[in-house]
């Protein structure tokens, strides 16, 4: 009997997901950072952030569109960027940047994506965005951020919360490491997944497509401490873009960011996977709205779920919000079908959300809509 793959929410797409995909890949995409506290205490921040409901406000016609660096969205809310997006399945990058280029959304494209920039920003329609890695090199600005420059990249994510890999035991124990390295459990673990082995066997296994070749080799674990506000600077110089500065939790540091010309701010504990004591990016967002004044574009991610999650996030001070790991247990669940499925279901909370708040349009969504205890 074929079981039910229908998703009615984030739980059902994870619960296929875990069912689905092997325990290395699951716990790889799954895990965060110690146990796995600070991830689900972001979480529990948000859960418990309450909403004040308005009545009577005639909302029957709602918008979702929102702009975002000059230009429309039909989404509010956007894909983050995720390493190795092609271990849920071999499609799984061309699905995304195609969601992006359905949507006009942007979708992040990871330094260590399965797919070249330079094929993503193809197939989103020029909806990418690049992920870059912070790094303590100053002597220009390097090879990836030339090929993204060629390739048509208009905005560029700097991630400047890794200045070493976070300890994550979940993916440790399953002996999770790029490139794989195959052993008796891996094969093992394998085996007992054909749905998502065969496929892959078929494919060939994941890789790192912006490295390999003349491109070179990429240290997933290599040390970026040696990362300073110096090299921030001359990377604003250096970059014509819009430049996003992704992983910011300190209301100083994000001062510091707007003195220094970044075009946004993205509030961010990487989805707990760095950090397990951090604060909740949900009790971060607000301190820095206040910081840094009502112009500033900040963006959100980490701990989101659902559309409720999604309003609550630009309630609590965000321009637009970022979503990672829902997309990619969507796409395990059921592919492009699980993907649309869920998408759906977001754009149907938002929505709801708006009406039950008695608003009419996303951008009207403010701390008003927070209830006060």
């Amino acid at each position: 009997m074929l079981r039910d793959r229908s998703i009615h929410c984030y739980d059902d797409a994870r619960r296929i997901a875990k069912r689905r995909l092997p325990w290395m890949v699951f716990d790889y995409i799954d895990g965060a950072a110690g146990s796995g506290h600070g991830e689900a205490a972001g979480r529990a921040a948000l859960r418990d952030t309450p909403l004040q409901p308005r009545i009577l406000n005639g909302v029957e016609h709602r918008s979702l569109t929102t702009t975002l660096f000059r230009k429309e969205t039909a989404l509010p809310f956007g894909i983050a960027p995720m390493g190795m997006c092609n271990l849920t399945s071999p499609h799984a990058d061309r699905w995304l940047a195609k969601l992006a280029a359905k949507h006009r959304i942007p979708v992040g494209v990871s330094t260590v994506a399965s797919t070249s920039l330079e094929q993503m920003i193809d197939w989103s329609g020029g909806h990418a965005w690049f992920q870059l890695y912070v790094s303590s090199s100053t002597d220009g600005p390097g090879p990836l951020v030339s090929r993204a420059q060629a390739a048509g990249y208009e905005t560029l994510v700097l991630t400047v919360d890794v200045p070493e890999v976070g300890r994550r035991p979940r993916e440790l124990r399953r002996g999770f490491k790029m490139p794989f390295r195959m052993g008796p459990r891996q094969v093992f673990d394998f085996a007992c997944h054909p749905g998502w082995s065969i496929p892959q066997l078929i494919h060939g296994k994941p890789e790192m497509g912006n490295f390999g070749g003349k491109h070179g080799a990429f240290d997933r674990t290599s040390s970026r401490a040696g990362a300073n506000w110096d090299m921030l600077a001359k990377m604003r110089d250096d970059w014509s873009g819009n430049l996003v500065v992704k992983g910011v939790l300190s209301p100083e540091d994000a001062r510091k960011l707007q003195s220094l010309g970044v075009d946004a701010i993205q509030v961010s504990s990487h989805g707990g996977r760095q950090l397990d004591g951090a604060i909740a990016p949900a009790y971060a967002l607000p301190a820095i709205r206040t910081a840094v004044g009502p112009d500033m574009p900040l963006f959100f991610d980490s701990g989101l779920r659902s559309g409720e999650d999604i309003v609550k996030a630009y309630a609590l001070g965000a321009d637009f919000a970022f979503l990672g790991r829902p997309f990619s247990y969507a796409i395990a669940a059921d592919g492009a079908r699980g993907l649309d499925a869920l998408t759906e279901v977001l754009r149907d909370e938002v929505s709801i959300t708006l009406a039950q708040l008695g608003l009419r349009d996303i951008n009207d969504v403010n701390e008003a809509a927070l209830a006060q205890p």
